[in-house]
């Protein structure tokens, strides 16, 4: 016998009282889209308060995507330069000139390389926010906005330490922008929408949730990155793309994903909109970011350590050095002071002093607590500017590394095919140093170490001063002379 089909009346009210009440839930928006492009011109990239409203029959999703689609925009990168010929170091090797007919062949030759993105329009004026390394090295930048007009782009400024970039387009109609919400009000398990152009594929809407908060050091440990954690997919093209809440406001920059295959695998990353709009003022402003300094090394507690200074808990960064007649030890920071708090916040961990830091004007004085030997201490420090500190911060290391490193130069970058920001180069050596030791000369470039990017003087001073004394390490460098890279082992100090 078989059950009888007929479903009991109660039961279809229930389930229509669910279907009711899932349709409402979802139909529930925020949305109060104010555009930067009305703001003046010292708020026109400001965070600003959602307000709440419904979307109709439509879904949130839905409304958000069609408020933000015209403010984001394809962006097309050609880099050309010229490279040193692979086969160079072999020239003068008698077999190799045989097969040649003893012609020497060219020592450099032209490489053109092609790149995609995608930025978002955030003011009237065509200022364009994207990442760094969408467009860092270009020799020409075009963009295509969601109408399907083009327009060649200058770029206005770059900041590596947190891969952010602002270009500019001249276009003789009104444009759209985008608006930016709160990061630090977002919540693990918030949706979010990002849009963009992966692989090409324009004006590609995704959604997700806030999946983590906080991730730092996920491409380099020396950098100024928090980033927000996402499942939204994000693929290759992405980059530069926002990362929206249900209010339509900007809360990330899509910047990277973890990967193995390449695609998209659940896990991506965003720059925070707060540090975004910072940097964003910044480069509009002045073509770059100044950041402050102390002239301190930091690193995270340790378990040992917090067992041996007796911590309830497991916040705070950790003092390793002190540069010599810097700010910080005119103020009376010593080593391993552990910083607990900075202007009035709690201090986490070491990214978050760092940050901290960089983003106090210089300057400004900053009262500071540390805990030594047990007992609170509270100190106040003046700004110093990073820029002028690099020569102090080089120095540093030449008790390690027999050598003092600088940054590159842009034709060096040029000639070299790196971009702005990446590698140090040899400023001098020490005779019978580590460096010179091992066949290093003045202007070698010196690219990563164990397998970690150098970015820039600082970064390479925090890699090296991170690393125990009298251990072997692996170092990519590249010749000055033949523009060929390779890797050396040094026996750092």
């Amino acid at each position: 016998m078989y059950p009888s089909t007929k479903t009991p009346l109660r039961y279809l009210l229930v389930a229509l009282t669910v279907v009711l009440v899932l349709g409402l839930t979802q139909c529930q928006s925020q949305s109060d889209h104010i555009s930067v492009a009305s703001a003046t011109k010292d708020e026109r990239v400001k965070p600003t308060a959602a307000g709440i409203s419904t979307t109709g029959w439509r879904t949130a999703i839905a409304q958000v995507a069609r408020e933000n689609i015209p403010a984001v925009v394809h962006i097309d990168v050609t880099q050309r330069r010229e490279i040193a010929a692979p086969m160079m170091p072999f020239g003068n090797d008698p077999f190799f000139r045989f097969f040649f007919n003893g012609n020497q062949p060219p020592q450099k030759f032209k490489q053109e390389l092609r790149g995609l993105g995608t930025g978002m329009l955030i003011d009237d004026e065509g200022n364009i926010l994207t990442n760094n390394h969408v467009v860092t090295g270009a020799t020409e930048i075009n963009v295509l906005l969601a109408d399907g007009t083009a327009y060649p782009a200058k770029l206005v400024g770059t900041d590596p330490k947190t891969d952010l970039a602002v270009i500019r387009i001249k276009a003789d109609k009104p444009l759209p922008s985008v608006t930016f919400g709160d990061s630090d009000h977002m919540e693990v398990g918030d949706w979010v929408v990002a849009i963009g152009h992966p692989r090409g594929l324009d004006q590609t809407v995704t959604q997700g949730i806030i999946s983590a908060k906080h991730r730092r050091g996920v491409l380099n440990p020396t950098s100024y990155q928090d980033y927000l954690q996402t499942d939204a997919a994000i693929n290759p093209g992405n980059s530069g793309g926002p990362l929206i809440n249900m209010a339509g406001q900007v809360v990330g920059v899509n910047a990277a994903i973890a990967t193995d295959s390449g695609g998209f695998e659940g896990i991506g990353f965003a720059i925070p909109s707060n540090m975004s709009v910072h940097v964003a003022k910044a480069l509009i402003d002045h073509g770059k970011v100044v950041r402050g300094w102390i002239g301190v090394s930091i690193k995270d507690l340790t378990p040992d350590q917090i067992k041996s200074m007796k911590l309830d808990g497991k916040k705070g960064a950790v003092i390793t050095d002190v540069v010599p007649n810097s700010p910080a030890a005119e103020a009376g920071l010593k080593k391993d002071d552990l910083v607990v708090n900075f202007k009035g916040k709690a201090i986490s961990d070491a990214s978050s002093l760092q940050r901290l830091v960089g983003d106090t004007p210089v300057g400004n004085t900053a009262k500071l607590t540390v805990r030594r030997d047990g007992k609170s201490v509270d100190l106040t420090v003046k700004i110093g500017n990073l820029d002028d500190a690099v020569h102090s911060i080089a120095a540093s290391l030449e008790d390690r590394i027999g050598a003092v490193v600088r940054p590159l130069k842009a034709d060096e970058c040029s000639k070299y095919g790196l971009e702005s920001g990446q590698g140090v180069a040899i400023a001098s050596l020490d005779k019978g140093g580590p460096l010179e030791t091992v066949g290093f000369e003045k202007n070698d470039v010196i690219l990563n170490v164990n397998n970690m990017p150098v970015e820039g003087v600082e970064g390479f001073v925090a890699l090296i001063k991170s690393l125990p004394a009298h251990q072997q390490v692996l170092v990519k460098a590249l010749d000055n002379r033949t523009g060929q890279s390779g890797f050396v082992q040094v026996t750092i100090g």
